[in-house]
Parts: C-alpha cells; structure tokens; sequence
C-alpha cells in the first residue's frame, strides 16, 4: 500500500516501510516466524514510499503508527534518514544510535507515542560475528558510503572496543555521504584509522583492493546488484588473500557476490552475502516491537534462521 492508503488497523499490525515491498522475502519469512513467535493474530503490512518523498509523506505514516490504536510499530529500510529528517520531532524519544546517526530504522508506538530506534549498529555486528571470528586489527574496505555502511563504521568506531579494525577505507559517489561518516568516526576509537576517497560514478575498486593487507575484509555496500545493476569491481579483480567478502545484498543479480564466489579458491576467501544480515535486522525489529525477548544467537535464533532459510 501507499501512505495515502493507510487505514486504522484490524487487528495488530507492524508495518514494513520500503520502496517496493512486495518483492520482499520477509512477507514469507513473517509467515513462518507467526506460530515460533506466537504471532499468529498479528498482520505485516508493507508501505511504499519512492526514494526522497516530501516530509509530509513520512510524517502521515509516522502520525498513523502513534495514532492508530493496533498499529504497534514498523521497520524502515531506505529511508531510515530521510524518515528521521522529517519527523524526529514526532517522536517520544529516539536512542542513543538514532540521535547520533539521525536515522531511524525500527518505530515502536504504544498509546498515542512512538520511539524512533536505530538497530543496525547492532544487527550489521552480530552478522559480521557470523562470517569474521576476530576483527582485531583487520583492514577494511567499505564500498557505499550509505545508511548500513554508516552503520558499520558506526559500530567499528564506537562500540567494537578490543574486536575493531586497524584501517577502515570507505569510498562513496557523494561527498556528503564520507562527510557524515568521518564526523561520526572522529569521536570513536582513535586507534583506528581512517581514510575515505571519493569515486566517479562507474569506476570500479579494484586497485583499492590491491593495496589491501592478506586477511582484509572488503563490504559492499553501494547497492550495485540491487538496487541497480553491476557492481563496484571488474570481474578482473584479485582480492586480499585469505580475506573476507560480504555482500550486504541478498536479492538481485548479485554481481559483486558472483565475481567472489569465482574467486573464492584462488584467494582463500570467505564469501557471505546479507541474508543472516536481514535475519538479524528483522528479528531485532521485531523484538523492538513486540517486546519478545527473541534471542540473538543460540538454539532458538537458529530456529528462526533455519525456519527463514527454508521460504528463502
């Protein structure tokens, strides 16, 4: 649905905030989830708002979730910025990650309030726990400078403590974007080091990528292979050795995803893309919602991920 098209709820209902919800895997992951969650009575509405809406589309849906009575709080992907831009001032309170990134990614209303919450400092950590055991001193490279790879550094800078990389690279397209990331870099560990450049439009990484120490960890985050198609690298590209790929995409053609798996054994590398990523990113929400105490790892986290892994 739309923002125009929001009505009071039915029944309790969380809310999916994106641009083209449809097409996500959450709509059948939700479904397997209801029963281990106890959620069976409770809906998953995805709300399409386009890329850079005025404020008052985002204020309309923020006034719906504070003032319908079973609407309980949503998930916002895209426009976890913009959202906060427009309507923090809405908001009862925001976290510590939401007022320092201003951004928003998961909305809980209870009673004519609601909170604004950041969570992916926290999800983008415990799927990196999942592909790179020890970060200590690790070189990185972040390709996409936007919301989850904010995010990322976020995390690396102020809470990895005795796990944070020793180098971190970030490119992007748009100044702006690196401005936002070293303003939040600079108040955090001052033992990493930091550099960011910025990329036309179109040119690849791959010389980045060579002046990368064995045991490097390369990110895309640009979005290419989503959002739109291609991907940061030529399919030229050599990566550091015995390093690690991610790819925060999990749907898509996945180009950046394809060139490592081609060069998984050459390289030594381990290669994940974003699907225990948007596992995390979805049951943190969701717990933020509905209050569940849904753990974060262990027998019953894995329940959830094997349960999603099979409607994938």
């Amino acid at each position: 649905m739309t923002p125009e098209d929001l009505r009071p709820a039915t029944r309790p209902t969380m809310y999916f905030i994106g641009v083209s919800t449809a097409s996500s895997a959450i709509h059948r992951v939700f479904a397997a989830w209801r029963p281990l969650l106890g959620l069976d009575r409770v809906d998953l509405v995805g709300i399409d708002v386009p890329v850079g809406a005025e404020p008052a589309v985002y204020r309309r849906v923020v006034e719906h979730l504070r003032d319908d009575e079973l609407s309980r709080g949503a998930l916002v992907t895209t426009h976890k910025l913009d959202l906060y831009a427009s309507s923090h001032d809405l908001l009862r309170q925001v976290n510590d990650a939401a007022a320092r990134l201003r951004e928003t990614s998961a909305l809980v209303a209870r009673d004519g309030w609601i909170d604004g919450l950041a969570l992916d400092t926290v999800t983008s950590q415990m799927a990196l726990r999942s592909i790179v055991a020890d970060m200590a001193g690790r070189e990185v490279l972040v390709m996409g400078a936007g919301g989850a790879a904010l995010a990322l550094c976020d995390h690396f800078a102020h809470r990895a403590g005795d796990d944070a990389p020793g180098r971190v690279v970030v490119t992007d397209v748009t100044d702006g974007r690196l401005a936002a990331i070293t303003a939040d870099v600079a108040t955090g560990d001052p033992a990493i080091s930091w550099r960011t450049q910025r990329l036309d439009r179109g040119e690849v990484h791959d010389e980045l990528l060579t002046g990368l120490a064995p045991g490097a960890l390369v990110v895309n985050a640009t979005g290419m292979g989503k959002d739109r198609p291609g991907s940061p690298l030529s399919d030229d590209a050599t990566f550091p050795h015995g390093g690690y790929a991610w790819e925060f995409n999990y749907r898509g053609e996945l180009g950046f995803l394809r060139q490592a798996r081609a060069r998984a054994e050459a390289d030594a590398l381990t290669v994940a893309d974003g699907w225990r990523y948007f596992v995390h990113g979805w049951t943190r929400a969701i717990d933020a919602v509905f209050d569940l105490g849904i753990p974060t790892s262990g027998p019953d986290f894995e329940r959830l991920y094997d349960a999603a892994q099979e409607v994938r």
